[in-house]
Formats: C-alpha cells, structure tokens, sequence
C-alpha cells in the first residue's frame, strides 16, 4: 500500500467519525503570535508541546532551517500575512540544536540532483540566471547566530511594524529545552 492510499483511508474513517471536532478554531491564533521553524520531524509534535501551545494558538511557518533566505521570499510573505491580515503581534524565530541545515553540502545535494536526472547543463543556466547554488542552497555553522540573523531580517524588514516583537529561541530536539536567544520585549524597551 502506498503512503497516499494509507492516508486517504485513514482520512475517510477520521471524518466519518468526526475526529476532526476537537481541532476546531478559526483561522486567527488565539495567542496571536506566528512562528517561525525548522521542517525537522522531531518538531511537529514536541514543539508546540514545549511552547505550550494547542491547536488554534499559533500561526507555525516551517522551512529547512528556520532561515529567511529573502526579504521578499515567501517566508516573509507569510509572515507579513499574519501580522496584517490574521491579528499575530508577535514573532518567534525557533531554530534547534541538530539541525541538518547546520552540517548541508551543497555539492552533495547538486551531486544527488544530478544522480536523479536533472541535467548539468541546468546549474549553467541557473548561474547564468543569477542564481548561486551555493548561497541559495546555505545552511548554518551556529544555530544561535543563524536565529538572530532571521531575527533581524524580520525585525528590521521595511515592512514589518515597530510594534511587533520579534523573539529568537533555540530548541533542544531531544527532550524540548527553549533557551531564549533574542527577546524581543527588551530590543522594543530600546526603541
């Protein structure tokens, strides 16, 4: 059975039995903050436990690394959006200890690429194209510094409110640790 037909019979007998009644809440986070992490399996479920947060509470934003890679990508489309559109006053940036972004070989990546039929010629065009495999595809050698650099490219980004506190926290992955990297209630008192 593939992971598709296990999903969809699964979803069948979760509506038919009304599993989903107790996920009900609006569109709008409860706690009115939107946060900003890592893709890492080991997070779905223990980081909103560790945060304290239950469904409804939070917008989760999550990509490889936590890493705001442009100030106009889609991650800060997102979070623009639920500060303006969907009432979160407050941003969380939470990278973790263990991250696979922190050990990423770009070489290796365009190697299995390559392996898995997308063609040379297509990494000559993509230069040609102004695009650097190597910066688009970075991670990060410090978790720490990593979170205060996406902290500052939120907080600073010209579109982003003074009003809004931005937060950097790093997660210990085995057993949910938060150690606060940048609180964003201090950084507001110097403005």
């Amino acid at each position: 059975m593939t992971s598709l037909s296990e999903i969809m019979n699964y979803n069948e007998s979760f509506v038919k039995e009304k599993k989903y009644e107790e996920f009900v809440t609006t569109k709008f986070p409860n706690k009115r903050i939107v946060i900003l992490t890592c893709m890492d399996t080991r997070l779905i479920e223990l980081l909103p436990k560790a945060m304290n947060l239950k469904n409804g509470d939070a917008k989760i934003i999550k990509s490889a690394g936590a890493i705001i890679t442009h100030p106009f990508g889609g991650l800060m489309r997102s979070i623009l959006v639920a500060v303006y559109e969907l009432q979160a006053d407050e941003v969380y940036v939470v990278g973790h200890h263990d991250c696979g972004m922190s050990s990423i070989d770009t070489s290796r990546i365009v190697d299995s690429m390559v392996k898995r039929g997308i063609d040379q010629s297509m990494f000559k065009t993509l230069k040609y194209s102004g695009i650097d495999m190597n910066a688009w595809l970075h991670g990060f050698s410090d978790v720490t510094e990593s979170v205060k650099k996406s902290v500052d490219a939120i907080k600073n980004h010209p579109l982003i409110p003074k009003d809004v506190n931005v937060h950097g926290l790093v997660i210990n992955p085995d057993n949910g640790k938060l150690d606060v990297i940048e609180n964003g209630y201090k950084s507001m008192e110097t403005v």
